[in-house]
């Protein structure tokens, strides 16, 4: 039997028939607005409260805008902070600035792939991090290209020895169909893909499991929300070109 990790995401355990196998890699895929950092600090949240300790490496985002944004949907990660059960990895300040300064994690520079991947890996040591997002591994293609892959092996390496369940948020233009990069791709153990599309006029949310190695998954395109709760899938209907249908019970 695989392991699996409950998502505490409504909806998308049904897709996985029952959640993500323990220590895969999983690419959350899509363009601007479709919810990836939403729903993968959801994820991280859920691990908090179910007793799972957990790490989120921002690179994009400062750590004080992080806590804000997570608290409006009521997941007050302060106090597992706190304890010792969550931390932030600080990718993004280089250490500049008051409030950065008082980041316990802090990578100077991206550059230093050595110093970025030892950061992470003493974060997730010291809350025994069961749990992981990285947001998003797409600045690494952007400021290293060459050696991006490379460096996402050697962080899956360090994930997945440590028996880490991972999100890795990838960002992708409106227009572009793929995930992020071959090199992303391939390092993924599961790709699951988040659309922002116009049906009839209205802008519709949704969501499609591409791959996901260790267990079967559902192959259709489903409709999501974004509520003051968090993300919300629909497993009981379908996103069609022009439409969305319920599913028969």
């Amino acid at each position: 039997m695989v392991e699996k990790v409950k998502s505490g995401i409504p909806g998308l355990d049904e897709l996985l028939f029952g959640g993500i196998p323990k220590r895969n890699v999983v690419l959350i895929s899509g363009g601007p607005g479709t919810g990836k950092t939403i729903l993968s600090q959801q994820f991280l949240y859920f691990g908090l409260t179910y007793g799972e300790p957990g790490v989120l490496v921002t690179l994009e985002e400062h750590p004080v805008q992080i806590r804000r944004e997570m608290s409006e949907f009521g997941w007050d990660v302060k106090k597992y902070e706190d304890e010792g059960l969550f931390a932030i990895v600080d990718a993004f300040t280089g250490g500049i600035g008051e409030a950065a300064k008082r980041e316990k994690y802090v990578v100077k520079s991206v550059d230093d792939i050595g110093e970025f991947i030892d950061v992470v890996r003493q974060a997730l040591k010291d809350t025994k991090a069961q749990r992981a997002v990285i947001d998003s591994v797409s600045t690494l293609y952007l400021t290293k290209p060459s050696i991006a892959r490379s460096v996402l092996m050697q962080l899956k390496k360090v994930l997945s020895g440590l028996g880490v369940t991972t999100f890795l948020v990838s960002q992708v233009s409106v227009t572009d169909r793929g995930f992020g990069g071959p090199g992303v791709e391939h390092a993924a153990d599961g790709i699951i893909r988040l659309d922002l599309d116009e049906l009839d006029g209205v802008l519709t949310r949704s969501i499609l499991i591409w791959k996901m190695r260790g267990t079967k998954h559902d192959l259709r395109r489903h409709p999501f929300e974004i509520t003051d709760k968090g993300v919300i899938i629909y497993p009981d209907k379908v996103v069609k070109r022009r439409e969305i249908i319920a599913l028969e019970t």
